[in-house]
Parts: structure tokens; C-alpha cells; sequence
């Protein structure tokens, strides 16, 4: 839908710099006018002079985390602002830094008022370079919010050596090997990679990044793993959601992210298929090309997955 709106979702573990990313976006010279949900949970909120300064609308939720007590909240909030005259370029919700993104992101597959008006355009994870190592020990949240992530930030820069900058980016691609990383030292990233993207349903990942999906990466993190399945043969519509539905209800806890463009037998355009825990959606994109092999990809992101019983019922979904 055209009149959709674009939300980002901007997470990151406490001191990463979500809101000194958040506050360089709001007073860009980019000319577009964004909404900002912020939820203060026990962190600093974005500097009211900079949010007054750049005509932006701020929503603040005091109440508790909208990522496991005030959902309707934000649903009350982003059909409020849909309701509004003036019209915004996009949306951006920035959450607490001890949450899991996967709730928020959820809200905009299960309300349909939401989903009808608003696409959730990407999920950004704000790191700090310098102490994300000792995080990903002692804090389960920053290795979820890092699984989660279309775009990843690794900030604050300054602060490590050459040296830790690669082992810290390694530790990232381990446990993500799919986001696209951004360097930053101040949350200096040019607005129009982080914002706009389509990220979320894969069509700008898959221009930018043709073998996206083809990474077929073991990867660990208090058994945190990737997985990537293709195959050539033709999937059958049926046999795939009937598989994937079972998958996503009886391991969702445990599947934090999934991505996937098939090919599905009888059918030109590309599906786009993802999902955050238990939540599903999906869509078909510009068809294949002519002289492109028509190959089926998905990826798993989560814990204690098992490869072969996923990569049989994958292979299991041909069409015949």
C-alpha cells in the first residue's frame, strides 16, 4: 500500500547511544518530518529543546516498557497519529534499553488497523564498540536485539583500537551475519541508511546485497545460531505455510527471527516471507527474472534450532 507509513525501530543495550543516534536524525537537514515514540523506562529521553527544535511530534510513554506491559498503548499512539492532518515521512520508536524488539515489532503484523496504515520498515540495534563483548556475557538482551536487527550501528568508535573494532565485528556477524553494519563514533550515520529501507521485507537487502540469504553460517551465543536453508525445486504454496505455521507454533519461543524469499510452484513474482517469534507475514514481490535461477531461501535466527529437522521439512514443501 502506498500510503503506508515506515516505522523504525530503534533499540540498542543502555549507553549504546540510541538517543544521541536519535537526536542526529531529528535535527538533520533532511527536510522530512518524522513522529517518535520514545519509551522512558529509568533512561534519559531524547533533549526536549532538540525535539522542539526540529518540529518533531514526541510521545512519550512513562508507564513502563512498551515492549511487555503497554502494547495497546503504542497502538493506541500510532492510530492517533494516523488520524492526524499533518502528514509524516515516517515513524520511529525507540525502546527501552533492556527490552527485547521482538513485541514492538510484533504490533505492527497483529493490529489491522496498524498494519493497514503503517509497514515496519527496519529494526536498528545501537551497540557500543567498546563494551558490547562484556554485554553479550552478562546480558541476554543485547544478543537478542542484535539477532533482531536489519541494520546494526557500532558506535562510539573512538573509544577501541583497530584491533577490537574487528574482533567486536566478528562477534556481531556471528551472531547476525545478515545486518548491515554502520561504524559510528557519535551516532553520526547519514539518515538515509537507516531510514527508508524497505530492510524489513528484504527488497532493499536483496538489491543492495544479492547473496543476502546465501550465508550458510553456524554461529553461537548461549546457543544462538543462524541457519540457512535453500533448495531449487519448486515449493508448493500449501505445503510451506502448513510446515511453517507448525514450525512457528511449536518452536516460536525459540526462533527469534525468520526470513525467506521462495519460489513457489506456478507462481512468477517472488514471496517474501518473515516472521519475529510467533508472528507471520508475508508478500509477493517483482517477479524472477528471466535468466535467474529460481532458487527457494530461508533463514532461522534463534536458539537451540535443529538443522537437519528444519532443512527436511523445508526440502519437504516441494511441489510434486
Amino acid at each position: 500500500m502506498p500510503d503506508q507509513i515506515p516505522v523504525t525501530v530503534l533499540t540498542g543495550y543502555l549507553g549504546a547511544g540510541k538517543t544521541t543516534l536519535l537526536n542526529h536524525i531529528l535535527t538533520g537537514t533532511h527536510g522530512k518530518k518524522y513522529a517518535v515514540v520514545i519509551n522512558e523506562f529509568g533512561e534519559l529521553g531524547v533533549d526536549n529543546d532538540l525535539v522542539v527544535d526540529s518540529d518533531e511530534e514526541v510521545f512519550e510513554m512513562n508507564n513502563g516498557c512498551i515492549c511487555c506491559t503497554v502494547r495497546g498503548d503504542l497502538i493506541r499512539i500510532i492510530s492517533g497519529l494516523m488520524k492526524r492532518s499533518g502528514k509524516f515521512d515516517g515513524i520511529i520508536v525507540e525502546t527501552t534499553g533492556l527490552a527485547n524488539p521482538a513485541p514492538v515489532a510484533q504490533t505492527f503484523f497483529v493490529d489491522e488497523d496498524v498494519k493497514a496504515k503503517t509497514r515496519l520498515d527496519a529494526i536498528v540495534t545501537v551497540v557500543d564498540a567498546k563494551h558490547l563483548p562484556a554485554r553479550l556475557e552478562d546480558a541476554p538482551e543485547a544478543a537478542d536485539q542484535l539477532a533482531f536487527a536489519d541494520v546494526v550501528v557500532l558506535n562510539k568508535l573512538d573509544l577501541v583500537t583497530p584491533e577490537e573494532l574487528a574482533a567486536v565485528e566478528a562477534k556481531i556477524k556471528a551472531i547476525n551475519p545478515y545486518a548491515i553494519i554502520h561504524h559510528a563514533t557519535r551516532g553520526d550515520v547519514p539518515p538515509e541508511e537507516l531510514l527508508g529501507l524497505n530492510a524489513f521485507d528484504l527488497k532493499r537487502v536483496l538489491e543492495n546485497v544479492p547473496d543476502f540469504l546465501e550465508d550458510d553460517s553456524h554461529t553461537h551465543n548461549e546457543h544462538l545460531t543462524s541457519i540457512s536453508l535453500s533448495t531449487d525445486a519448486p515449493l508448493a504454496a500449501e505445503k510451506f505455510q502448513a510446515w511453517i505455521g507448525h514450525i512457528l507454533q511449536t518452536q516460536g519461543q525459540n526462533i527469534l527471527r525468520t526470513k525467506g524469499i521462495l519460489s513457489y510452484q506456478n507462481e512468477d513474482r517472488r514471496f517474501a516471507f518473515q516472521a519475529v517469534h510467533m508472528i507471520a507475514d508475508g508478500d509477493f514481490l517483482a517477479p524472477w527474472k528471466p535468466d535467474e535461477k529460481r532458487t527457494s531461501r530461508i533463514v532461522f535466527i534463534g536458539r537451540d534450532l535443529n538443522r537437519p529437522q528444519l532443512r527436511r521439512g523445508f526440502e519437504s514443501c516441494a511441489a510434486g
